[in-house]
This record gives C-alpha cells, structure tokens and sequence, in this order.
C-alpha cells in the first residue's frame, strides 16, 4: 500500500508538546480499534492531496511552524513511507511520528536513516488484551519488540495508553509500565467516546482524572 494523504491540519498546538506543527493524516490501518475516532481516515479511499501541494504551502509557514506530524491510519504500514519522510526532510522540517507500533523494522529503518525526530508510540492495553482492542489478530512480539527499539536507539519517544473502559484499567497500565521502565515517557490519554468506530463504545463513560491518577504517579495525563 502507497502513502496517501487524506487530509491535513495547518496548525496544531497539541499534537507535539511544545511545538507548533502541521499534522498530516495518512490513510489506513492494520488495526481495528473500536474506539478509534479517525475511521473516516482509515477507511479513506479517494485519490488523496498531493505531497508537493502541502509542502508547497508549508514553505510560506516557516518561522511560525517548528515541524510536522505524521499520524493515521498507521502510517508505517506503507511502504514508500521514507521516500515521504525524506520529502519533508528535504524542506527543513523536524517529523515526529505517530504509530501502533506494529512494524518495528520500519521504526528501525526511519531512525536508522535519521527521518524522525519523535516518535509517539501507542500501547493499546497489556499485551494479553491486545486482539480485544484492535479486534484484529496481533503479533505481540513486534509490539514489544518496537518498544524496545525505541527505548534503545537514538530517537526522542513517548509512549501512550488511552484509557478505554474494558480495555484498559489499572493492572493494564501496571504491566505496560512494567515493560516501558520506570524512567519511560508515559502518556495516560483520556478517551473520547464520540465517533468510536465501534457506535457502542459512544455511549462509554470515560474515566477521570480522579479515576487514573494512581494508576501511575509518573505518567503524564493528557486531554482529562
């Protein structure tokens, strides 16, 4: 599958922490995550914006951006993703990227050849719940085995859990906490039960912050 963008944001002060960016959204996923909200992008099947269209536009923002986000969809699953990276790369910009971790190989290629600067990565639950929440069949062992890559190789990471009711609670983050280090960037992220991919989880109570502030003194909460 080729790199497709389906759409993009032209600022975000949320995304890369500290950053002001331009998000860009790939489309395509190898999981299913019932509470994922970008479904439409997912599911995207139209011919996509050119590339060189955005970093055209992009070219007038510099001064004011600091750099691009990549998310999904997955964007790892597409092959000619470095060829993009080295797109961007070429115009200046710092890439943090958004993934599931599920293709370490790429993750090792793109740090190997230095087109990242970030690399946000999801842990959707402890791994003996995994296929319950991306309903897919999932290799476990290239989940932990991104994980490892990041916490050795040269590359600024954070990992992140949302906190989806039946998927996630307290000994999930435990365990994940566990296979991260003590020392691990962790990102405990509030769900959002509005236009889950699966329409039940739209009507899930969210937790608290009073509800995951114990689960894990050191993790950052984000979006309670």
């Amino acid at each position: 599958m080729s790199f497709k963008l389906v759409t993009w944001l032209p600022t975000s002060f949320i995304d890369w922490e500290g950053n002001i960016t331009a998000v860009l959204f790939a489309s395509g996923c190898n999981f299913r995550c019932p509470f994922c909200h970008n479904h439409e992008i997912v599911f995207y099947e139209g011919e996509g914006i050119p590339l060189i269209e955005v970093l055209d536009h992009l070219e007038n923002r510099k001064g004011w951006l600091d750099g691009v986000v990549i998310t999904g969809g997955e964007p790892t699953i597409h092959k000619d993703l470095p060829k993009v990276l080295k797109e961007i790369k070429a115009r200046g910009w710092k890439i943090k990227l958004d993934t599931n971790g599920s293709n370490p190989d790429m993750l090792k290629l793109l740090i190997d050849e230095d087109l990242v600067d970030f690399i946000a990565m999801d842990i959707k639950t402890s791994p003996s719940k995994y296929q319950m929440a991306t309903r897919v069949k999932v290799d476990t062992a290239s989940i932990l085995k991104s994980i490892d890559l990041l916490l050795k190789l040269n590359v600024k990471v954070e990992f992140r859990t949302t906190v989806v009711p039946s998927i996630v609670d307290a000994d999930d983050v435990k365990e994940i906490r566990k296979i991260i280090g003590e020392s691990a960037r962790y990102v405990l992220q509030s769900f959002i039960p509005q236009n889950s991919y699966d329409p039940s989880f739209r009507f899930f109570k969210p937790y608290e912050a009073c509800d995951v502030v114990n689960w894990d003194k050191k993790a950052i909460l984000r979006g309670f």
